[in-house]
């Protein structure tokens, strides 16, 4: 029952961008009283899927989690062990949340590692990065995503699509971030 409540609580956020009242609550879980409401949110904060600060609700840390349910076989089909375990992409994709954000990709240089049109990748900001890693930079005024490569006293920034050359500073190069995740909707 718990988990269908918080389902229409996350419809709801999703629709509206916020939770709801307690009076909208009422009726989104047909409750008869706000005493069975504040029972419910008081254990959702118990829970971790509400926060309440001064009397108003916020989502909780576990608010925008799916259920995660094991490990599954890419290979010849097994038997299903169903675990209920709880994990927040944000949590599982996003190290340092204080210093990161998301982009969305455009152009297919980062083919060749995974990275398509259409995904969006976490970027951890960062001035300085390995050789190897893939990096967003500013390259003589136009940014870019990249895969880092230093040689001796040159850098170099190299694309995973064999049709894009080098690409060599000719004034300025500077690392804003490194690419931490990928994800995409199929």
């Amino acid at each position: 029952m718990l988990e269908k409540r918080l389902g229409k609580l996350k419809g709801f956020y999703k629709r509206f961008r916020r939770l709801p009242s307690y009076s909208e609550m009422l009726q989104l879980f047909n409750l008869a009283s706000k005493n069975s409401v504040f029972k419910l949110v008081n254990k959702l904060v118990e829970l971790g899927f509400l926060e309440k600060e001064r009397g108003k609700l916020s989502p909780g840390e576990k608010f925008f989690s799916s259920p995660f349910l094991g490990l599954v076989k890419a290979g010849f089909p097994v038997s299903a062990d169903e675990e209920l375990d709880l994990l927040s992409l944000d949590q599982y994709l996003i190290e340092k949340p204080q210093s990161s954000f998301l982009l969305k990709v455009s152009g297919d240089s980062l083919e060749g590692i995974g990275i398509f049109p259409g995904d969006l990748v976490i970027i951890e900001r960062k001035n300085e990065a390995s050789s190897g890693e893939i990096v967003l930079a500013l390259i003589d005024s136009q940014w870019t995503l990249k895969i880092l490569r230093k040689n001796r006293n040159k850098v170099v920034l190299e694309s995973a699509n064999p049709k894009y050359p080098l690409f060599y500073p000719e004034n300025e190069l500077k690392i804003f971030g490194v690419v931490k995740g990928v994800t995409r909707k199929l």
